[in-house]
């Protein structure tokens, strides 16, 4: 077995795993009681399955559930070594890990925004309330508006725009404005 000591230059890293259908929960599960049993807290720091909101609608009821943004994988932000590789790929449902034969390559950063896999903090952020701001995406893309309100615990910021000669507030995510430099 290769040493287990971690060097200082080592820094976690997110790599995307594919499991079996539906297996992700239980995935993340059986990753986590790995870690816990095999003691490598230092060598996988997190687990992630994205999910994200859709509104159903069954016999007139409309509903919230929660969805796979990527059904069938599972993120996992770890050091990578030959042994927590074998673990990792062991693991009850893991097929492999994403990348040319199966070795990891890990994620962009901007990825890892996109999915939102890390919380953003108030110093990650460049924009505080009162700043312009540009959406970047959905409906409201090139919007301008100013910022109201900011909720770390939703990773989202409440912006007035103006629609339809209107004040309107929008909730949009963090990952979606930039500030506008005056």
């Amino acid at each position: 077995m290769e040493n287990m000591q971690l060097t200082n230059n080592e820094k976690p890293q997110w790599y995307v795993l594919q499991t079996l259908s539906g297996y992700e929960k239980m995935v993340q599960n059986n990753l986590r009681t790995m870690v816990e049993n095999n003691n490598l807290q230092d060598y996988i720091v997190d687990i992630a399955v994205p999910e994200e909101e859709e509104i159903t609608e069954k016999n007139g009821k409309k509903k919230v559930v929660m969805r796979r943004k990527y059904p069938c994988y599972v993120f996992i932000k770890m050091v990578y070594t030959k042994h927590v590789w074998y673990m990792v790929t062991q693991t009850r449902g893991v097929t492999c890990f994403c990348g040319p034969q199966g070795r990891p390559v890990p994620i962009t950063e901007e990825e890892v925004k996109r999915n939102q896999l890390e919380v953003i903090t108030e110093a990650d952020i460049e924009f505080k309330v009162g700043d312009k701001v540009e959406v970047l995406a959905g409906a409201l893309k090139d919007f301008v508006g100013e910022v109201k309100e900011i909720n770390f615990d939703t990773q989202k910021v409440k912006v007035i725009v103006s629609m339809f000669g209107r004040e309107t507030p929008v909730d949009i995510e963090f990952i979606n404005i930039k500030k506008i430099n005056a």
